[in-house]
């Protein structure tokens, strides 16, 4: 019974530990909100032509389906050959920005997690304090490495992802050797 009582400890450090960090970032460092990028207005237009797509910052493709009949009446549209022959990518322009902003909020969040990690994870290992707040300090620093690499993986260099994991696993064995010498 005192095995899963330490246990539950263990787990329940990672958990508010991690709940901790990222809340921290989320009270003290706005997230971008793609409503103030992209305005929702933005979809509630018809655009018809590529003048009027162009102007709001979207993008006109030609690639479209079939011509259809534009909004007005349709009998009048097809005698008039007033057709829709393409469509308009509204947010082509606004979700450009709001993915660069968020790509460097990302970088920004991986920033801060990954040292808050490397710290609780060095702290569980090598200070001399109980087994269940050992490992769950050990276990929340590799969780919240891992959740600051995964937020910006997609958007990182490949020579950083690179020398991360370079450094994440020489660390990772210098702890080992030194914490679990023979």
């Amino acid at each position: 019974m005192k095995n899963i009582k330490k246990w539950v400890l263990a787990i329940s450090i990672v958990v508010v530990l991690n709940l901790f960090f990222n809340y921290g970032i989320y009270t003290f460092y706005k997230n971008p909100k793609f409503e103030n990028f992209c305005k929702p207005e933005l979809n509630s237009n018809f655009y018809t032509t590529r003048q009027a797509c162009e102007a709001v910052g979207g993008l006109w493709n030609e690639n479209f389906p079939k011509a259809v009949p534009m909004p007005a009446a349709p009998a009048e549209n097809v005698r008039t050959g007033n057709i829709q022959t393409g469509y308009c990518d509204v947010y082509h322009t606004c979700q450009k920005d709001f993915n660069k902003t968020e790509a460097i909020y990302n970088r920004n969040v991986f920033i801060i997690l990954v040292p808050l990690g490397l710290i609780s994870l060095v702290v569980g290992l090598l200070m001399g304090i109980s087994g269940a707040v050992s490992t769950g300090l050990s276990f929340g620093g590799i969780l919240s490495m891992i959740i600051g690499s995964i937020r910006y993986w997609s958007d990182m260099n490949d020579y950083l992802r690179f020398g991360l994991l370079g450094v994440a696993l020489i660390i990772l064995i210098w702890l080992g050797i030194r914490k679990f010498k023979d």
